[in-house]
């Protein structure tokens, strides 16, 4: 399901126009990205839960040329589905 896909169905189980579930999409999508900047977690209970963390610097190999590279530190989102969503898959 791609994001016009999403609208679409938010539009139809909601009642509500594509715009205006175009325009909630983008205002969580917005406000959870915001959240994440901002060094925040995010829960959503009985769905998900996502975090910032800090991935450290390391040391790789490049599998074409065995050649040993340095990999930089950086910010990664780490992603929890809750259990709840994952028993009813």
């Amino acid at each position: 399901m791609n994001k016009k896909e999403l609208i679409a169905a938010m539009a139809e189980k909601a009642g509500i126009s594509q715009v205006e579930a175009a325009k909630a999409l983008d205002a969580f999508l917005e406000t959870f990205k915001g959240a994440l900047k901002a060094g925040e977690g995010v829960q959503i209970a009985g769905f998900l839960s996502a975090k910032v963390c800090m991935r450290e610097a390391r040391e790789a190999i490049n599998p074409l040329t065995k050649e040993k590279i340095q990999v930089p530190a950086k910010k990664v989102v780490k992603v929890k589905v809750s259990k709840a969503l994952q028993e009813s898959l």
